[in-house]
């Protein structure tokens, strides 16, 4: 199940997630696009995602994942093999909408679902090896930077498409819905540890419905830390790249290079994540991250020299690598898994606001101003002040079992 999971997140990061900004740069060259058009793709992406988020969640709580995820797949990729054909800014956006459907279906929400329901006691690490796999994703970037100045970025988006099926669809025959629809157990074990009693339901309580989730503070302060923390990560997922090349005078293949660093340095937050993630308290760790993002974010901001530019690919990869697992470890740790779907769907209903806005902020500003400064300020700043979200994000109380 995690190698499957983690398969399928490398497609989609190494095709197109953290390829994205590459594709952004060759195209407003090429096509002359604007950088808020360009960021307007990736906006109705996650618009989507926002959407479909409670609906999915629901769906998968009933149904199960499995389904799903291998319609996404074949969705996924043919979106892909569309963005090929686009000639005009309504037809990238056409096969823009398609991509975030499939990515939508086989991406990390409903893989992240299907590891919660099989990992308690080793979740964290179960989750961070998704994220390595994202992460690893973009070391790939380079390869996708020298293939759309080689070859196209015709050609590029067609092979990836039926890359993404030929290698996913195989993949996604691996996941399963639960571990008791199978004879097995959660983690693989028959107890759960004992080391670990306040990870489990207490005696005489039950899991949160997705009612009673929406009810407590952690929810929102959960979900708005989160949000904040994606207004750095992908304004930096798609500007990074063309700020490197247009404001700091890196070139495409340079700046890629900036962001394989960037991902290494996440690869190294993931597994220090694997090794504290289930053993310290995820939320206090997280708060550092989000000041991790901040000072990276800035350095990349007002680079003079090439280590302000390496040191913020070390800080900002790290910091993603590090909380980005734990942002739905947090949620099964607090609210259990009977209703994580929907609580993780209506939980992208709030955390869209980074996804949105951080893409947009920048760009809009960037067309504005002339460079990315502005923007990129104002995010870090946010990012910062997200760290106070997961301060205050405490554990609620079980609710009570009801009387048989």
């Amino acid at each position: 199940m995690v190698g499957a999971g983690s398969g399928l997140q490398f497609l989609q990061a190494a095709l197109m997630t953290q390829a994205f900004g590459a594709y952004v740069a060759v195209l407003q060259e090429e096509r002359g696009w604007s950088k808020t058009a360009l960021s307007g793709a990736a906006a109705l992406q996650q618009m989507e995602v926002a959407i479909l988020g409670p609906i999915l969640g629901w769906i998968i709580d009933r149904f199960g994942p499995q389904g799903i995820i291998r319609i996404g797949v074949v969705v996924f990729g043919g979106g892909l093999m569309l963005l090929s054909f686009t000639d005009t800014l309504p037809t990238f956006y056409a096969a823009f909408v398609v991509i975030a459907l499939g990515s939508s279906l086989c991406g990390f929400f409903p893989v992240n679902v299907a590891l919660i329901n099989w990992f308690e006691r080793w979740r964290a690490r179960a989750l961070s090896s998704m994220s390595f796999a994202l992460a690893l994703g973009g070391i790939s970037v380079p390869l996708i930077a020298w293939s759309l100045q080689t070859f196209g970025w015709r050609a590029t988006a067609f092979s990836s498409g039926v890359i993404a099926m030929v290698v996913g669809l195989p993949l996604a025959l691996v996941i399963r819905r639960r571990p008791e629809d199978h004879g097995e157990v959660m983690d693989g074990i028959a107890a759960p540890a004992p080391e670990k009693k306040h990870d489990s339901p207490a005696s005489g309580s039950r899991d949160f419905t997705a009612r009673e989730a929406l009810r407590t503070p952690a929810f929102w302060l959960l979900s708005l830390g989160h949000g904040f923390a994606l207004f750095a990560v992908h304004a930096v997922t798609v500007h990074s790249i063309t700020h490197m090349n247009q404001g700091l005078g890196y070139s495409v293949a340079q700046a890629s290079l900036v962001y394989t660093l960037l991902t290494i340095s996440q690869v190294g937050g993931v597994l220090i994540g694997w090794a504290i993630g289930d053993r310290y308290e995820k939320r206090l760790i997280a708060a550092g991250c989000m000041l991790a993002h901040m000072i990276g974010l800035l350095l990349l901001t007002y680079a003079v020299n090439v280590p302000m530019v390496l040191a913020f690919a070390v800080l900002h990869g790290a910091a993603w690598g590090l909380r980005g697992p734990f942002m739905q470890a947090l949620r099964a740790d607090y609210f259990g898994r009977s209703a994580i779907g929907m609580i993780l769907g209506l939980s992208f209903m709030v955390i869209v606001i980074g996804q949105i806005g951080g893409p947009m902020i920048a760009g809009i500003l960037a067309d504005m101003t002339g460079n990315y400064r502005a923007g990129f300020t104002i995010l870090a700043v946010l990012a910062g002040l997200g760290s106070l979200f997961f301060i205050l994000a405490k554990r609620p109380r079980l609710p009570a079992a009801a009387a048989g």
